[in-house]
């Protein structure tokens, strides 16, 4: 927890970074979430991939809990 507090900042512009300290998922999770879909999606970039994800959440008012790490991986898969 510490190592995210000090690498990630508040107000960036990377849409990575902004995924990972939104809180919705803990990174083992995430880590996971995104080895699953380069594999299905190896054209997509982690951009591409994480911004994907974002618009998942967008559509799931606001949030990612509450939704199986599979039905994550189909919404986005969609969305690329």
């Amino acid at each position: 927890e510490n190592f995210l507090q000090k690498t990630s900042a508040p107000f960036s512009t990377n849409s990575y970074d902004a995924f990972i300290s939104s809180n919705t998922l803990n990174l083992s999770s995430f880590t996971k979430l995104m080895k699953k879909l380069q594999e299905i999606h190896p054209e997509a970039s982690t951009d591409k991939i994480v911004d994907a994800l974002l618009e998942v959440r967008k559509n799931n008012k606001g949030i990612l809990s509450g939704l199986t790490i599979n039905s994550i991986v189909e919404r986005t898969s969609v969305i690329l």
